[in-house]
């Protein structure tokens, strides 16, 4: 698909799945290097990026935050790669980088991520922001798959409230309305899948309930450069919720 089909595209649904964004080669070279991480550098990220699905368990690792900033590697994922160059395309100006994520959901306990809309979080405007999520392995119905309701980032901000899901602290209070099940699409995925949205566009992900299978998978965030964030309510933000979780 060229990238005017795909800015069309993004722009009327709120999301797009592009199957086979990386290969298989690609996203194995991606989990050794999170691996490696993982096992040699995980003490060095501060507290508060790092996050698991139940606290003193570290065989329950849910989310890394702000990789760029411990690796070089995932520095160039961010700031220089097909991710940002596919970002301002979609968006259709210059991108800022703002955050390389690792999430996972562990076999049987991984907890379903609420239906939201990232935009709530970020503060900005105008909304020009796009999330990107690559699966690093196999993804279904069982372990965790995602879903967007189709066309949703056009019908403004919905009401959000305080949920109890580590690392998704906000979540859509009014959401189960008849256009949000009709319109939802669900993506079972492949290592190499990605998967785009806007900021503005509701989407979850299920709870993994296989016992065995983990569900792995990176993210990127990028906002346009004509967004304005709104630093002070950002921080007062975050340090409330840093604040609850210690």
């Amino acid at each position: 698909m060229d990238s005017q089909k795909l800015t069309q595209q993004f722009l009327s649904d709120g999301y797009l799945y592009l199957p086979g964004f990386l290969s298989r080669t690609q996203v194995d070279e991606i989990n050794e290097t999170l691996a490696a991480f993982i096992q040699h550098q995980l003490s060095d990220m501060a507290p508060e990026h790092v996050k698991y699905e139940v606290p003193g368990d570290p065989g329950s690792l849910k989310m890394l935050q702000d990789l760029q900033a411990y690796s070089p590697l995932f520095e160039r994922l961010l700031l220089d790669s097909s991710f940002s160059q596919l970002a301002e395309t979609v968006l259709g100006e210059q991108v800022v980088g703002k955050t390389l994520e690792y999430f996972n959901k562990p076999a049987k306990i991984g907890k379903a991520t609420p239906p939201h809309q990232d935009g709530y979080y970020f503060m900005l405007e105008p909304m020009s922001a796009v999330t990107m999520w690559l699966a690093l392995e196999e993804v279904d119905e069982q372990n965790g798959w995602v879903s967007y309701v189709k066309g949703s980032h056009k019908k403004g901000m919905r009401p959000h409230g305080a949920t109890q899901t580590v690392g998704f602290s906000q979540g859509i209070v009014d959401f189960g309305q008849p256009s949000d099940l009709e319109d939802e699409v669900f993506f079972p995925a492949k290592p190499g899948d990605l998967l785009l949205h806007h900021a503005l566009t509701i989407h979850r992900a299920a709870p993994n309930t296989h016992p065995e299978r983990s569900r792995k998978a990176m993210g990127w965030i990028y906002f346009g450069k004509s967004a304005k964030e709104d630093v002070e309510a950002k921080q007062a933000y975050v340090k409330s919720l840093n604040k609850k979780q210690a």
